[in-house]
């Protein structure tokens, strides 16, 4: 997977809210007198190589441009300028062809909360061309894997937790084997158990079916223990680059003892706290 200068801005109101006299008499509203569409660049001159087979990280604090570079890469976005190529198919040409390669899991997944997680998942196989039975055993086998009761696979999806729900969108991402696994903030709302069987079972499927992860985390924890490499976002650009063990020699001065983090990394190339996972909603 290669980026090459990928750009993308969006447009934002910036309304300027005034106090009108004549509305004093319907209780002082605020009467908006002036609006102006503000570029914003979420995106800015982003470029990077992923090697098949790697797990890369994106890493930056909200509002950063996480979630839109991954938009770009699904196909979801259009980029303003530059390019992006999945395993040598375009993603704004050939996004049909770049489609079938991979699959994605976001922080807020989409389903169909009154149906099952069974019935959600049978149709997402049907999305790709699975039969009925063959769906079932796989998202069976990839639910017990990740610690999910299969019984609770019947039940009503919208009576699961948020954690639970999540199990089920990677479930739903993992049973089809992609090429390019696109995983925005997975883990975000399980509990400790369930973050470590997601994650052991990324880096099962990475080992076992030759699938290369673009990861974007707000546990820094996380990014350290399955990536090969990370690159920090901010304000739309990458701001360092490199694999965790390089970028902590690369960084070794910011402690005495030189035992830097990734988190240590994050404050001195951005200038901002890490977010805490209730923050984590938003870029």
């Amino acid at each position: 997977m290669v980026c090459r200068g990928l750009r993308k801005t969006f447009l934002t109101k910036d309304e300027t809210r005034l106090f009108s006299p004549e509305y004093r008499g319907l209780g002082g509203r605020l009467k908006y007198l002036a609006s102006r569409p503000t570029p914003v660049r979420a995106v800015e001159d982003v470029s990077f190589e992923v090697q098949r087979g790697e797990i890369f990280g994106i890493l930056g604090p909200n509002g950063s441009g996480k979630s839109t570079l991954v938009r770009l890469l699904a196909t979801l976005l259009l980029p303003d300028a530059g390019s992006a190529e999945v395993f040598g198919h375009d993603v704004v040409r050939e996004r049909f062809a770049v489609r079938r390669l991979i699959n994605r899991v976001s922080v807020e997944a989409s389903f169909f909360k009154r149906l099952s997680s069974m019935e959600n998942l049978r149709y997402a196989a049907r999305l790709y061309g699975l039969e009925p039975r063959e769906a079932t055993k796989r998202a069976l086998e990839v639910l017990e894997r990740l610690g999910f009761d299969r019984h609770k696979a019947y039940g009503p999806l919208e009576e699961l937790s948020r954690g639970m729900q999540q199990k089920v969108a990677v479930a739903r991402a993992l049973f089809t084997s992609p090429v390019l696994l696109l995983l925005d903030e997975p883990t975000t709302g399980l509990d400790p158990r369930s973050k470590r069987e997601v994650q052991d079972f990324v880096l099962e499927i990475r080992s076992t079916h030759d699938t290369t992860v673009l990861l974007t985390s707000h546990d820094m924890v996380e990014a350290d223990r399955l990536c090969d490499r990370v690159a920090f976002i901010d304000g739309g650009r990458l701001v360092a680059l490199g694999s965790p063990a390089d970028l902590k020699r690369r960084f070794a001065h910011l402690r005495p003892d030189g035992r830097v983090t990734l988190e240590d990394i994050f404050l001195e190339v951005t200038g901002k706290e890490w977010p805490g996972e209730e923050d984590a909603d938003g870029d």
